[in-house]
């Protein structure tokens, strides 16, 4: 053994040794100051740049050492660019950087120069994680599996983590991958290394008992931002922890503040589903549907077979008029169906939907008789299937429909007032009388059962007096009624006094500017009507 081996290995030894002990800053010093004495020694700029990515990733430092890193790689590839080992610890700092595409030219690289390089896969399959390609991801954790499969412990987990996003895999594959990660995880160095990592936020337990107090006694505050913050300049890479402050700034209303701390925990964890359901809520709450829609297809990309995620998505997509694309994610998740009276309420929408916006009220009625089959005991299906059965001009079988509805629900205000339109549309006064003063019996403020019984008797039996008090009490239990305050003022106008059904129209014309219930022009032209 020569002098210059003997010399090297005694230098990696005290490097090692300070570094063992957390003094990275003296084993860096020491590294340069041995490079400065052998600048073309390839193994010390190797060692170099292994402690600045320590010092970037050791979570009491700020995150700033990946360029100090990829320079002595850099350097060290210039004495052997066919090394393999150094296109991987390139892409690595890159990664760390945040830079994909960069990471991933220089994964390939090595792989180019080594293909059975099982950590080069494996950071494949993480990019493509990352990236929403889970066919990819799997592909490539499992080219890191059959090429090292004692020390693929993260590839096994990789592997169980995208089979359990999927409901097709059957339990003995996933519980396969997962058991394969725990026993290889001693073997799988950079594993080890992760876990100690995950281990060494238990230190923090008690500050975030601290926050937790204060968010108890005093509510979201600044004092608890702070708290985070302080938290996360030691540890910058928990991710519960972004995740968290982005709830704190959600309920501060601090909204630009919580999306990107809830970006930034989507960033470390592509697979943290409970990142992207806070991002696409705060999207929602801030009326941003467009991003909603965009965050809700990644979940789905995370979680195929989740109802409520295509139920999210198709509400979405519905508010922005793509109402042909929402129906089907309506349908898809009615196929899930994770619960009957939650599906029966997604087939009530799509039913709603069908009637109002497609015109198509054959599949309306398919959609509420499904609903109804999901939940009997709800009245609103009774409800919505007779209206459409109405709007069809199928009044006896939305006379069956409501008749039907009242043994389960006998003194329902809304079923009656809906009997009585109904009897109302065939002509029958007699029993449209009797049905609107039973919704109003069950319920004195029914507006609406106030406002149709007054039009019946102003209209069709030509009692004014009675049709204005009617009319009165619809507009006293619902003040933004144009409608009744409309009707009030024909029936005010009959009775002579032009002035004050003037009033009334105005006030139905003011209030319809928000309401949408009648024509203007309509209510302008009878304004005229008065004074010629």
């Amino acid at each position: 053994m020569n002098k210059t081996t003997t010399e090297n290995k005694k230098l990696n030894k005290e490097i090692d040794r300070f570094r063992k002990k957390g003094e990275i800053q003296k084993a860096i010093d020491m590294c340069r100051g041995a490079i400065n004495s052998d600048e073309n020694n390839a193994n010390l700029h190797i060692k170099l740049g292994d402690l600045y990515m320590e010092k970037h990733l050791d979570i009491y430092q700020a995150q700033q050492y990946a360029d100090e890193a990829i320079t002595e790689y850099q350097r060290a590839l210039e004495s052997d660019v066919n090394s393999a080992e150094i296109y991987y610890k390139i892409g690595m700092a890159f990664y760390y950087k945040r830079e994909l595409d960069k990471a991933l030219n220089y994964f390939k690289l090595a792989l180019e120069h080594d293909s059975k390089l099982s950590e080069a896969h494996f950071m494949l399959a993480e990019i493509a994680m990352k990236k929403g390609d889970l066919i990819e991801a799997k592909e490539q954790a499992e080219r890191a599996v059959k090429i090292s499969p004692l020390q693929s412990s993260r590839a096994y987990y990789l592997v169980y983590s995208i089979l359990s996003l999927s409901n097709k895999a059957n339990w003995y594959q996933k519980i396969t991958k997962l058991l394969a990660s725990f026993i290889t995880l001693p073997f799988d160095k950079y594993a080890m290394k992760s876990v100690l990592r995950e281990l060494s936020y238990l230190k923090f337990i008690p500050i975030l008992l601290k926050i937790s107090i204060i968010v108890f006694t005093k509510g979201c505050t600044q004092e608890v931002v702070d708290l985070f913050r302080k938290t996360l300049d030691k540890a910058p890479g928990y991710v519960e922890l972004y995740i968290n402050l982005g709830c704190i700034y959600y309920e501060l209303k601090r909204y630009e503040d919580a999306i990107c701390e809830y970006k930034m925990a989507i960033w470390l964890d592509s697979l943290n589903i409970r990142a992207y359901y806070y991002l696409c809520q705060l999207y929602e709450e801030v009326r941003d549907f467009e991003n909603a829609i965009e965050i809700c297809k990644k979940m789905i990309e995370l979680k195929p077979y989740s109802a409520d995620f295509h139920c999210r998505l198709a509400q979405y997509l519905y508010l922005c008029g793509e109402t042909d694309e929402a129906i089907n994610h309506y349908q898809t998740a009615l196929t899930l169906n994770p619960n009957p009276k939650w599906t029966s309420v997604v087939a009530q929408t799509l039913g709603f939907i069908f009637q109002e916006n497609i015109q198509n009220l054959d599949a309306a009625i398919s959609s509420y008789q499904q609903a109804f089959n999901l939940n009997p005991e709800d009245i609103d299906i009774y409800l919505n299937l007779g209206n459409v059965f109405f709007e069809k001009g199928a009044y006896d079988n939305a006379l069956i429909i409501y008749k039907k509805a009242l043994e389960t629900s006998p003194n329902n205000p809304r079923l009656h007032c809906n009997l009585g339109y109904l009897y109302w549309g065939k002509g029958d006064l007699e029993e449209a009388i009797k049905e609107y003063e039973k919704a109003i019996k069950y319920d004195n403020t029914y507006d609406i059962a106030y406002n149709n019984l007054g039009v019946i008797y102003l209209d069709d039996l030509g009692r004014v007096q009675k049709a204005i008090e009617l009319f009165e009490a619809a507009k006293k239990y619902n003040p933004n009624y144009a409608l009744a305050h409309y009707n009030l003022a024909r029936s005010i106008a009959l009775k002579g006094d032009k002035v004050e059904a003037a009033k009334l129209y105005q006030i139905a014309l003011d209030i319809n500017t928000y309401t949408q219930e009648l024509d203007p022009a309509d209510i302008q032209e009878k304004i005229q009507d008065l004074f010629t």
